[in-house]
């Protein structure tokens, strides 16, 4: 397949693979349709104008909008068992066609029933969204350019939210129904000419259709040393997995290497979910309605989703025109740092507003807007793209799959206990919290996790080695060479 790009476009150009990647995450932009659509209808489903004619309760309403994260637990070993045993392309058609089912049953019937069907749906999109297109588009790109590719996910995530929060200000029910239809149908039609990931394919021997996969890629010839090159670096990179169980979870916990690789994964997303951000969402509303006390400027729910959902663009965009000119530890340091900061201001307003004491009222929102933008810019993307550069292919699917579903978990506890937490305790402790652990995860990224960009997995391993377990592996290589 030299695919119908390949003669347009100079030997060694990129432009293949960012082509690739912008299809990859077409998917995510549809994820974030969905969880974006809640915002506007919500408000139109509750109203006595609502389309099913009769409002939506309160508790239907949650349940819609709380199942995609329940559902997502069990749903990342899903899309990683279909990623790892019919290859990342079927995995991510298969996005496309969920997607598209999605919007075809709210457009059939207004049953709540139907309604709770897909949302459950949508866990299964938002389990693809952070498993197999990290992975695809990590498998695909080069090394100099995978860290901006794989933030890609987060822009088009915030891009798609954004987007449900505008269409659904102009256009009627059915048309932002059929207009979100569309995007994943188009997009299953176009995705059938993109290659397979080459990993998959080697994994599979089916080394011939890897090198044309390469060849369309990296826009070079079938027999140009590059090529050949990394098609050797593949193999023996899932050369170094063989051998072992096929228990994936069991190897990791037991073998010293891996384990640390799956602590820097499993803190990085844990760090996303504990930054405050998710809460801080939730508790937007009432952030706005207090600075409007003050600057009266009053905004609609769906106004103030517009506002962070430009924020979340921003930061999502800066992420990827940084990452690979800074590398993922300045940018995931630098980010935990603010957003902790912020996130101790926040919470220090919250305290001197209880006592009484006078306090700028701008203070909340800018606060807000910058933990928002930093989840963009730095913990979101960069927890994802760590993840991925850590792991073989043997591997990568299933830590994904795992980091995900307990971040999930975290965050349907985290939405659980906030609001009672913070009425028994102080809604500025629990901004206090968020502030520590974004200061404790900046520490840890400076002491352990190391730098990923424009490296092998074999350098990444080595910095992972202790002084001692160095040590002892140059003496056995010496003595090998001996």
């Amino acid at each position: 397949m030299k695919g119908i790009f390949y003669n347009v476009f100079q030997e060694g150009s990129q432009v293949n693979q960012i082509i690739c990647a912008f299809l990859i995450c077409i998917p995510i932009y549809g994820y974030g349709n969905c969880i974006g659509w809640m915002s506007p209808m919500t408000l139109l489903l509750q109203s006595e104008k609502s389309p099913k004619g009769v409002p939506l309760t309160d508790n239907e309403i949650s349940w819609m909008a709380s199942l995609p994260y329940l559902i997502c637990v069990p749903g990342t070993y899903l899309v990683a068992w279909l990623g790892d045993r019919y290859g990342r392309k079927n995995a991510l058609l298969f996005m496309s066609a969920i997607n598209a089912i999605i919007w075809t049953l709210k457009l059939c019937s207004m049953n709540i029933w139907v309604f709770i069907v897909a949302r459950i749906l949508v866990g299964i999109v938002m389990a693809g969204s952070c498993v197999t297109c990290p992975t695809y588009i990590k498998e695909i790109s080069d090394d100099n350019i995978r860290g901006a590719l794989g933030c890609w996910g987060a822009l088009f995530f915030t891009t798609g939210s954004l987007s449900a929060y505008i269409i659904g200000d102009l256009l009627s029910y059915e048309v932002i129904l059929i207009v979100f239809l569309a995007v994943p149908l188009l997009h299953f039609v176009i995705f059938l000419i993109m290659p397979e990931s080459p990993s998959y394919l080697i994994k599979k021997d089916k080394d011939q259709e890897a090198i044309k996969a390469l060849v369309w890629l990296r826009c070079r010839k079938s027999t140009d040393a590059l090529i050949q090159e990394e098609i050797n670096t593949i193999k023996k990179e899932q050369k170094n997995d063989e051998g072992k169980g096929k228990i994936l979870l069991k190897n990791i916990l037991t073998d010293k290497i891996l384990f640390r690789a799956f602590q820097i994964s499993l803190v990085a997303a844990l760090a996303r979910e504990l930054c405050g951000a998710v809460p801080v969402l939730n508790f937007a509303g009432d952030i706005f309605s207090l600075a409007s006390d003050v600057t009266g400027l009053v905004l609609s729910p769906n106004q103030q989703a517009m506002v962070l959902g430009v924020v979340q663009l921003c930061g999502a965009t800066m992420a990827s025109g940084i990452v690979e000119r800074c590398g993922r530890r300045p940018l995931l340091f630098i980010t935990c740092i603010v957003s902790g900061v912020s996130m101790c201001v926040l919470a220090t307003w919250f305290l001197l507003n209880e006592t009484n004491i006078p306090v700028p009222a701008w203070i909340p929102v800018l606060t807000l807007c910058v933990c928002i933008f930093c989840d963009a810019a730095g913990l979101m993307p960069i927890s994802v793209v760590i993840a991925g550069e850590t792991f073989s292919f043997k591997y990568r699917g299933t830590v994904l799959a795992t980091t995900m579903a307990i971040a999930s978990v975290a965050d349907f506890f985290q939405l659980l206990f906030f609001k009672p937490l913070s009425k028994s305790v102080g809604i500025y402790a629990a901004f206090y919290f968020f502030g520590a652990m974004c200061l404790i995860t900046a520490l840890y990224v400076i002491f352990v996790v190391p730098e990923t960009r424009n490296r092998q997995l074999e350098e990444i391993y080595y910095d992972l080695r202790t002084k001692k377990e160095k040590r002892e592996l140059v003496k056995q290589t010496n003595g090998a060479t001996c």
